[in-house]
C-alpha cells in the first residue's frame, strides 16, 4: 500500500462516521452540455483554477463528470467519456495530491479506470441499473460508492415519471440494492435520492420533505439539489439565478439528515454548513 492510500482511506472513512461534520462535494463537469456549467472547464488551466477555488472555499470532495446527465442528454460513447475524464483526474491528482476525488459515471469500466488514475469514490447516478457490472466492480475495488435513485435513463427519465408513492418506492429501491451490494461483501455505501432524476416537481418536494426517513438505512445521505429545476421552476428564475434557492434548500437538507451536499457553489454551501454547525451548539 502506498503512503497516500492510507491518507485517502482515513479521509473516506470519515464519510461513514456517525457524527461527522457535513461534507461538501464540489461539482466539476468536463462536459460541453451540462445544464449549468457545460463547456466552462474543458481546458487544463480552467479545470485546475476551478478545482483550486473549490478546495480553497472548503470542498472536501471534487466530483468529476464527463457525461452530462441532464434530462434528455445526448448519449456519448465510453471512449469519449474516458477521453474527457481521464486527463482531468490525472491532472487534478498531480496538482492536488491529497484531495479526495469522486468519479461521476454509471459505466463500470470508466469508474474502474478513473479509480486506477487516482479517483477515490464512485458516484453512480444509475445505482447499478444501467451497467450490470457496476456492483461487482465496486465490490472488488472496495471504494466508497454513491448509490443514487433514478427511474429510467438520462434520455428517458423525465418523459412521464410516475409513482404510486415516491417515498416508499425510492425506499424499496434502496433496500433492494443495498442488500445486493452487501451480499457481495460491500458496505461503503452512500445513498442519494436523486432529485430531478425521473421525478416531477411534486415528486422532488415529497422526497425532500421526507428526506429524514432515509436515515433509517444508517448510511450517509447525499443531497444533490444545486441549481436544479425544483428550485428555478418554483421561483420562476433560470438556473443561473438559483443560488439563493439552492442555499435555502441546502440548509433545510442538513436539518433533514443530509451528510453530504453536492454543489456548484462551494463557498456559499460552506457558509451554510458553518452556520448549521454553530447553531447546533446552542
Amino acid at each position: 500500500m502506498k503512503p497516500q492510500d492510507t491518507v485517502f482511506s482515513q479521509k473516506t472513512d470519515r464519510i461513514f462516521e456517525p457524527d461527522t461534520t457535513p461534507l461538501l462535494m464540489g461539482i466539476l463537469n468536463s462536459t460541453p452540455d451540462s445544464f449549468f456549467d457545460g463547456g466552462l472547464y474543458t481546458s487544463e488551466i480552467k479545470w485546475l483554477k476551478k478545482t483550486a477555488d473549490m478546495i480553497e472555499s472548503g470542498a472536501d470532495i471534487i466530483d468529476i463528470g464527463a457525461y452530462s446527465t441532464r434530462p434528455g442528454a445526448v448519449n456519448i460513447t465510453e471512449e469519449e467519456e474516458l477521453e474527457r475524464i481521464v486527463p482531468v483526474i490525472t491532472s487534478i491528482r498531480k496538482h492536488f495530491p491529497e484531495q479526495l476525488i469522486s468519479v461521476d459515471s454509471f459505466r463500470s469500466s470508466v469508474a474502474e479506470k478513473a479509480i486506477g488514475e487516482g479517483a477515490n469514490i464512485i458516484n453512480d447516478i444509475s445505482g447499478g441499473t444501467i451497467d450490470a457490472a457496476m456492483f461487482s466492480t465496486v465490490a472488488r475495488l472496495q471504494v466508497p460508492y454513491i448509490l443514487m435513485h433514478i427511474k429510467g435513463t438520462p434520455q428517458t427519465m423525465q418523459l412521464a415519471p410516475s409513482y404510486d408513492n415516491v417515498v416508499e418506492e425510492v425506499r424499496f429501491y434502496f433496500d433492494e440494492r443495498i442488500k445486493l451490494l452487501q451480499e457481495l461483501g460491500f458496505f461503503k455505501i452512500i445513498i442519494d435520492p436523486g432529485f430531478g432524476f425521473g421525478k416531477t416537481l411534486e415528486h422532488n418536494f415529497e422526497l425532500f420533505n421526507n428526506l429524514n426517513s432515509f436515515q433509517s438505512f444508517k448510511l450517509p445521505i447525499l443531497a444533490g439539489i444545486s441549481r436544479k429545476s425544483m428550485i428555478h421552476k418554483v421561483l420562476n428564475v433560470s438556473s443561473k439565478e438559483a443560488l439563493n434557492g439552492t442555499t435555502v434548500l441546502n440548509t433545510l437538507a442538513l436539518t433533514k439528515g443530509a451528510s453530504i451536499l453536492r454543489v456548484h457553489d462551494v463557498k456559499e454551501a460552506k457558509e451554510v454548513i458553518d452556520l448549521y454547525n454553530f447553531s447546533k451548539k446552542y
